[in-house]
């Protein structure tokens, strides 16, 4: 058992943290401030290749292992959520998806263009009475012979009024429950589809969540994702892998906020010597390290088990109910290390705790994580 990254694997994270560095970080209080999502970022991250990093380079992917994937997701997130979030929602639910079950002419279409950054995708699962519970979908797909008749409305859409390629999971069938959804490619443009409003969020405030309405959008039957009936399926197996970039999201909100508390306890002098000298403090930054490094590792081993094509339901929901719950207490206790430099903005740690408490809400709640692995466990 070989714990060590190879050469390529740390090209990756090194080259994911001197973009963070260098051409997130200016700004991004700002753009949290005003709500203003990174669309100069957003591109570069495209150029780089950090849009489609695990898909095939026929399609002008990356095509890298997802423990690249989880590597630059950390840096990135240590900087800026809001950046890191379109990066997820791209790579791991819309090119994924496409790649894995799209048909060679669906792929050809959009794949080479959302891994460039020409465009970014979205993924439309929630709906205003359908959130845990995905079977109880009521936007539906009329099928009308070539085509379907879309009509509903989505929430929380990440990417809502940027994407040019959305996702979209509808009830065809009622009387077949879960096994009557299917997944439709829907355009930005199509007549019918209106964005709602933004979206006022508590974190990832540069990200653009908007609700999306649908009234008798028509969508061409090859803009179907697999069989009909299929749509469930692509659903979930789709957010199988989500969960281990918003895990490493998550991972990456915390260390964000440990290394900058790691800093400050050096800087910050009490009772004559740096807190860093203070065994209260000392003992902070311990129970951080020590959850962070276990998050890392339980989102690696998704990682990896991802890449040698096993199954990673349980890893996966372990990584993202785990490396949540770590966001959450690091940052909390990285404002408590600031004390009241740590509640205002320019500080950054106040930022990261707001960011952090979606985690532990998006991609499957932490609740349902805890239904994913007792399942697993009790096969």
């Amino acid at each position: 058992m070989d714990f060590k990254l190879t050469e390529e694997h740390l090209a990756v994270q090194e080259a994911a943290r001197d973009f963070a560095q260098n051409e997130l970080l200016p700004g991004v209080i700002e753009r949290d401030e005003h709500q203003k999502f990174p669309a100069e970022q957003v591109k570069k991250m495209g150029e780089l290749g950090f849009l489609g990093m695990m898909v095939d380079p026929r399609y002008g992917g990356g095509g890298m292992d997802t423990v690249s994937y989880v590597l630059a997701m950390e840096e990135i997130s240590k900087v800026d959520a809001s950046a890191s979030v379109v990066m997820s929602v791209n790579n791991s639910l819309v090119c994924w998806g496409l790649e894995k079950y799209g048909n060679e002419e669906q792929k050809q279409k959009y794949l080479p263009r959302l891994t460039s950054g020409e465009i970014i995708g979205a993924f439309c699962l929630s709906e205003p009475e359908a959130g845990s519970d995905a079977t109880m979908q009521r936007t539906t797909a009329e099928d009308k012979g070539d085509h379907y008749l879309l009509n509903g409305t989505k929430n929380w859409i990440t990417n809502g009024s940027t994407a040019s390629v959305y996702l979209v999971i509808a009830q065809t069938n009622p009387e077949l429950r879960h096994k009557g959804i299917n997944a439709l490619i829907v355009e930005k443009g199509m007549p019918g589809f209106e964005i709602g409003p933004k979206e006022n969020k508590l974190g990832i405030r540069g990200s653009d969540t908007h609700s999306l309405m649908f009234t008798d959008v028509k969508v061409p039957k090859e803009n179907r994702i697999g069989e009909d009936g299929f749509g469930f399926k692509f659903a979930m197996s789709t957010l199988n892998g989500g969960r281990i970039g918003i895990a490493s999201q998550a991972l990456g909100i915390a260390s964000g906020a440990y290394e900058l508390s790691l800093k400050y306890s050096k800087e910050r002098k009490a009772f004559g010597v740096p807190i860093s000298q203070h065994q209260a403090i000392q003992f902070k930054l311990a129970d951080m390290a020590t959850n962070i490094d276990a998050a890392r590792l339980l989102c690696l081993q998704a990682a990896a088990d991802k890449d040698a094509h096993r199954d990673y339901s349980k890893s996966g929901a372990m990584a993202k109910l785990f490396s949540s719950k770590v966001a959450m207490d690091t940052t909390v206790e990285a404002v408590q290390i600031h004390g009241g430099y740590g509640f205002v903005k320019e500080y950054h740690v106040e930022r990261l705790m707001r960011d952090a408490k979606i985690t532990q809400i998006y991609e499957g709640t932490s609740e349902i994580q805890k239904i994913v692995i007792s399942r697993e466990i009790l096969k």
